[in-house]
C-alpha cells in the first residue's frame, strides 16, 4: 500500500526522535507518567517533546484534574491538516503519490467514513432537518471561531493541478468554550458569512462523522478535496457518509439549463432528453443542485426513517467502530 511513499512522507513530518516517541503512543489519552514508564524517558523529557508535537498537530492534548493527557493524532483528520506550513513541492507530490498508490483506499474505504455530508442549509426545511445536520445552529451556539486555508487546495496549487477557482480560506473551526484569542480567529458573523459564501459558490459542507463533538466544517469541491476525490478520482463509493436526504428533479419544471450539473461536485447529475437526471446511487444529498436551480425544479427530501443512518455518537464510538471493522484492537 505505497509503503515507500508513506515512510518518506512521515519523515517529512516527524524527526527521528518524534517518530520514536509517537510510535509509543496509543489512541487512548494517557498521562506523562505512563508514557514515561513505557518509553524509558524522563517525565520532563516526555512532556517537553509531547508539547512541541501538540503545537504541530502531531499529538492531541487534554487536561483532567490539572494533569496533562496525550494521545497520537490520526493522520486524517488530524496530522495532515496541520501541515500547511510544511506543505512544499516535495510534500505535495509525496501526498499525491501516496494516495494514488493505495493510501486513499486504505484511509477512506474503512467504515464509518471519516466525514459526513451536511446538506446545504438553504436546501432543507427547518422543521425536518435532523439536529446533527443543522450546522448553522452549531455555529450560533459556539463561542470562538477561526478559519484556515483548505490544505487540499493548497496542495493542488503547489502541484499546479488545481481545476477550480473556489476560495482558499474557508475551512471553519469553532469551539463551544471560551479560550484566548489566536491568529486566524474571526467573528461569528464572519464564520456564518463563509458558510453562506461556500454554499453560494457550490461547495459541499462536510464535518466529522459524529453527532457530538463536531468542531470544524470543511467546504469541499470534487476536484481538490481528498474526501470527495475518494468518489470522483479513486472510486471509493462511501469515502464520505452521505446525508440522509435525496434529490428529486421535476422533469416538467426543469429547463435543462445545466446549472445543477455544474454545481454537483460528485458528477451525480446528467442531462437526458433536455432535462436533468439524478443518479440516486451516487447522490450524496448535499443539496447544492437545489440552491442553484433558478426554476425551483429540484428539491431535497428527507429519507424515510427506515433508511436513515445516524452517525456514531462521538469520536470515541466512531474510532472504536472503525477499528473493529478493520479487525484491529478496540480500546
Amino acid at each position: 500500500m505505497g509503503s515507500y511513499f508513506e515512510i518518506t512522507l512521515l519523515k517529512k513530518i516527524f524527526s527521528p526522535d518524534e517518530a520514536s516517541l509517537a510510535g509509543q503512543l496509543t489512541v487512548t489519552m494517557e498521562t506523562v507518567d505512563i508514557i514515561s514508564e513505557r518509553t524509558g524517558l524522563s517525565v520532563k523529557e516526555v512532556q517537553s517533546r509531547l508539547m512541541k508535537m501538540v503545537r504541530r498537530g502531531l499529538v492531541w492534548f487534554s487536561k483532567k484534574a490539572r494533569k496533562p493527557y496525550f494521545r497520537l493524532a490520526p493522520f486524517i483528520v488530524g496530522i495532515y491538516e496541520s501541515q500547511l506550513e510544511n506543505m512544499d513541492h516535495e510534500f505535495a507530490h509525496l501526498v499525491e503519490e501516496y494516495m494514488d498508490s493505495g493510501g486513499a483506499v486504505g484511509i477512506m474505504k474503512p467504515q464509518p467514513a471519516l466525514h459526513r455530508v451536511i446538506p446545504a442549509q438553504g436546501a432543507v426545511k427547518s422543521e425536518w432537518i435532523l439536529p446533527y445536520d443543522d450546522v448553522r445552529a452549531m455555529l450560533k451556539a459556539a463561542k470562538k471561531f477561526s478559519v484556515r486555508d483548505c490544505i487540499c487546495r493548497v496542495q493542488q496549487d503547489i502541484l499546479g493541478d488545481r481545476k477550480c477557482d473556489f476560495p482558499l480560506k474557508n475551512c471553519l473551526f469553532f469551539s463551544s468554550i471560551e479560550r484566548p484569542d489566536r491568529p486566524g480567529d474571526i467573528s461569528q458573523e464572519e464564520a456564518l458569512g463563509i458558510l453562506d459564501q461556500s454554499e453560494e459558490v457550490g461547495l459541499v459542507h462536510t464535518v466529522s462523522n459524529i453527532i457530538k463533538g463536531v468542531f470544524y466544517v470543511c467546504n469541499c469541491c470534487g476536484c481538490c478535496c481528498g474526501i470527495l476525490l475518494g468518489i470522483t478520482k479513486w472510486g471509493i463509493e462511501k469515502s464520505v457518509a452521505y446525508a440522509n436526504y435525496y434529490v428529486i428533479i421535476d422533469p416538467d419544471e426543469c429547463q435543462g439549463c445545466g446549472i445543477c450539473i455544474e454545481r454537483c461536485q460528485v458528477n451525480a447529475i446528467s442531462e437526458q432528453d433536455g432535462v436533468a437526471l439524478v443518479d440516486l446511487g451516487r447522490c450524496i444529498g448535499c443539496g447544492l443542485c437545489v440552491t442553484g436551480c433558478p426554476e425551483k425544479a429540484v428539491k431535497l427530501v428527507r429519507k424515510p426513517d427506515s433508511e436513515i443512518v445516524h452517525p456514531p455518537e462521538n469520536f470515541a464510538a466512531w474510532e472504536n467502530e472503525r477499528l473493529k471493522n478493520r479487525g484491529l484492537k478496540v480500546f
